[in-house]
């Protein structure tokens, strides 16, 4: 309602103009409120004192309701379409935190005729307006997401496009094929038509290599994202607990002396090097017949099962002979050969075992590493998460963070869509003879596949499943 008692005036433009909070709910110093679409600056007008004059000038004013009652003293940056994170006219206000400020001066704006954004719904605009293709927008999400310095590096050479032009180039490397191949439809006259066939499967070849290569680094890709699964096994009351509250630097398992207090996983990030870890504290290996227990140690196998890598830990060299039998054992079901083991043994402020002795249990459960620590005294952690990052790095190499990496099933299932065509297309043309017009079906699907991924006309399915968990906001 306006000072008067009568309805607030819906501006132009205003019924496709979104506004949002984009900073987290809940008590802080400042919140931020978004606005972006055609009636952007014409609602701002409307419910700020005052406007700037020229686009990103920061300009302290207060914000009011419609019936001119004062919300905040806030901060306004105005942006000018096309140079705005959208590409349409937008605005950001600077309010006071809390939940009450933000949520009435949002209100206020809804008054004029703004609705509220949906998840993702700003990005998904830029993505639309052509300020981001969406591999990009993926990293916007990424980085916001990232639970690693390693995972924020992909995030931001993904943001910056590096993934995009690889993606991009390899399109083109698809379509110069494509060139070739039109020589043997417009040429049919020519027995090997003016181009030979040589040049085009030696290009294809390296066309495939590269996309080879790429896919190779969608495992790396995985462990940025999620972190390298690290499980720590043993028998209740080693130590395991401790040490797992000890690697992340606070308490999050609980620590008694009655064996079996862990009954089901409990799973952290530690941003370690090389790659991030991806902590899991299990219920300890042992024979029960308590029935809650012997589904936590159900837990723990499958754990074990998957593992990159497995820190065995016991207080003494029998137990962890001991642990690394019963992870062999969990493992065994698996088709793979088991992850490697790293031998923790625990509780050295207790006393420490001769190393000659460490390393014939090292050799007897063939471990790829054995270490002494203590969770009491902090003593030997650092060590173990570099035995635990080096054994990471002999099994999968180490993380290429500044080169184009593929991070999301999608990006995966694109790459290998378009290998898969390019194959098709080689064995239509090469192996079955098909007419060169047949088999370059192929190649425009091998490129179709790769446009996908940055974002081609019609991708609005491809833009819900990328949006979908993006916060509101952003």
């Amino acid at each position: 309602m306006s000072a008067n008692g009568a309805p607030a005036a819906v501006l132009p433009g205003a019924a496709d103009t979104i506004v949002a909070v984009a900073t987290a709910s809940g008590r802080g110093a400042l919140s931020i409120v978004r606005v972006s679409g055609p009636g952007a600056h014409a609602i701002g007008k409307a419910v700020l004192d005052r406007w700037p004059e020229h686009p990103r000038q920061a300009l302290v004013t207060h914000a009011r309701d419609a019936a001119g009652v004062e919300l905040d003293q806030v901060v306004v940056v105005r942006y000018d379409a096309p140079a705005s994170f959208t590409g349409e006219p937008a605005f950001e206000v600077t309010t006071h935190g809390g939940i009450v400020v933000p949520t009435t001066v949002v209100a206020a704006i809804l008054e004029h005729g703004a609705r509220l954004a949906t998840a993702g719904e700003f990005t998904r605009r830029a993505v639309l307006n052509g300020k981001l293709d969406i591999l990009q927008a993926e990293a916007t999400a990424d980085l916001i997401a990232a639970g690693s310095r390693a995972a924020q590096r992909v995030a931001l050479q993904q943001l910056d496009g590096g993934l995009s032009r690889r993606i991009a180039a390899l399109r083109d490397d698809v379509i110069a094929i494509e060139a070739l191949i039109a020589y043997d439809i417009d040429f049919p006259e020519e027995d090997d038509g003016p181009i030979p066939p040589g040049r085009t499967l030696d290009a294809l070849d390296a066309l495939e290599s590269a996309l080879r290569g790429l896919l190779a680094t969608a495992r790396g890709g995985e462990l940025v994202r999620e972190g390298a699964l690290v499980v720590l096994a043993g028998a209740p009351n080693v130590g395991k607990s401790s040490l797992f509250n000890a690697l992340l630097g606070r308490s999050r398992a609980i620590v008694t002396a009655v064996p079996g207090t862990t009954r089901d996983a409990l799973e952290a990030v530690v941003d370690a090097e090389p790659w991030p870890i991806r902590l899991v504290d299990t219920a300890g290996l042992r024979t029960t017949d308590d029935p809650v227990e012997r589904l936590g140690i159900e837990v723990s196998e499958s754990y074990v099962q998957r593992a990159a890598v497995v820190l065995c830990c016991g207080d003494d060299l029998p137990s962890l002979r001991s642990a690394a039998c019963a992870v062999r054992d969990a493992g065994a079901s698996r088709e793979h050969s088991d992850a490697p083991i790293v031998l923790a043994r625990t509780k050295s402020d207790l006393g420490r075992e001769a190393s000659e002795a460490l390393g014939r249990v090292c050799d007897e459960v063939r471990a790829a590493a054995v270490a002494e620590v203590s969770a009491e005294t902090g003593a030997g952690i650092q060590q173990l998460l570099t035995l635990v990052g080096d054994v990471l790095a002999s099994q999968v190499g180490a993380p290429e963070l500044d080169a184009p990496v593929l991070t999301q099933t999608r990006h995966l299932r694109s790459v290998d869509d378009a290998l898969r065509e390019l194959r098709e297309f080689r064995r239509a043309w090469r192996e079955h003879s098909l007419p060169a017009t047949i088999a370059a079906v192929h190649l425009h699907a091998a490129a179709a596949s790769l446009q996908d991924l940055i974002g081609g006309i019609d991708t609005e399915h491809v833009l819900d499943e990328v949006f979908r968990r993006f916060c509101v906001g952003k």
